[in-house]
């Protein structure tokens, strides 16, 4: 084996991981890729025989990267019309993301991640979706393994804070169906019922469809609101469920194009999270 072949194949072998954590940490499939591309020209150039792990070496590159990526990100993301989702990736099919630990990967957990600082963002999920030992998680963010265990404890702490139990992946099924059936036919007790009195919606549309340009809270408006929709958003759909993030959702779609995929997050209260993604340019994997 050559030795461009021998850094193609520890490359391919580090390929999933280095998306999955590319992903979590910009909640983009094109940024996630564009910097996956950026290690492979960096691995190709490195000094590969200095190269003790390469392993080890990829995924330093690729966080490092990703770090600088989300201070940009956050800034262009200011200039978004209406609320910003992460970006829906089918995880049934992709493999990218499939292949590794489901943690920190539901896109109401991404959400919360964007409150995060970058760095502290990064110590999360290598921890907590990759299970990287702290020595090295500090090695890679640049910082001392007690700072890093500090880092990885404020984010815990505050994504204990901002979010409720989730109740089983059965159960989200169940009150997604029900959602749909009620959504469907307009039936504003039926929705208020499902609802928990805090709930709020987000749709993710960037201004390329009309939807709703700020979050919606609360049980009875948000209720009124869907069930007034309901005879032009939901005539002639035709509705299938797709796994997105690790969690069921609604793809819509009309003429042979998905339109719209909704998903919902639940408590014991009921549904607490509505997400409506709406931008065309995020639909690509459930077309």
């Amino acid at each position: 084996m050559t030795n461009l072949e021998q850094a193609e194949s520890a490359f391919a072998s580090a390929r999933p991981r280095l998306f999955g954590i590319a992903y979590r940490m910009t909640g983009s499939v094109a940024d996630a890729e564009d910097l996956v591309q950026e290690v492979w020209l960096r691995w190709q150039n490195a000094d590969r025989a200095a190269v003790l792990n390469p392993e080890a070496y990829l995924a330093t590159a690729i966080t490092r990267l990703a770090i600088n990526e989300s201070q940009t990100a956050r800034a262009r993301r200011e200039t978004y019309v209406g609320p910003w989702l992460p970006e829906p990736v089918d995880t049934a099919a992709d493999p990218q993301v499939g292949a590794e630990q489901g943690a920190v990967l539901e896109l109401a957990v991404l959400m919360l991640l964007e409150k995060l600082t970058p760095t502290e963002r990064a110590a999360y999920v290598l921890r907590e979706a990759f299970d990287y030992p702290y020595r090295e998680i500090a090695e890679i963010v640049q910082t001392s393994e007690v700072a890093t265990r500090q880092l990885v404890s404020r984010a815990r702490k505050h994504l204990a804070d901002e979010r409720k139990v989730p109740v089983q992946r059965a159960d989200q099924r169940k009150l997604l169906e029900a959602f749909v059936a009620a959504a469907q036919a307009g039936d504003l007790a039926g929705l208020e019922k499902l609802f928990a009195e805090d709930v709020v919606s987000y749709s993710d549309s960037n201004g390329a469809i009309r939807a709703a340009g700020r979050p919606l809270f609360g049980a009875a408006s948000l209720a009124k609101i869907i069930a007034g929709w309901a005879p032009s958003f939901w005539a002639g759909a035709e509705a299938g469920y797709v796994e997105v993030n690790g969690l069921d959702a609604i793809r819509l779609r009309k003429d042979g194009s998905t339109f719209a995929v909704i998903t919902l997050t639940a408590s014991a209260e009921g549904v607490d999270q509505l997400m409506w993604l709406v931008n065309p340019e995020k639909l690509g994997a459930f077309q």
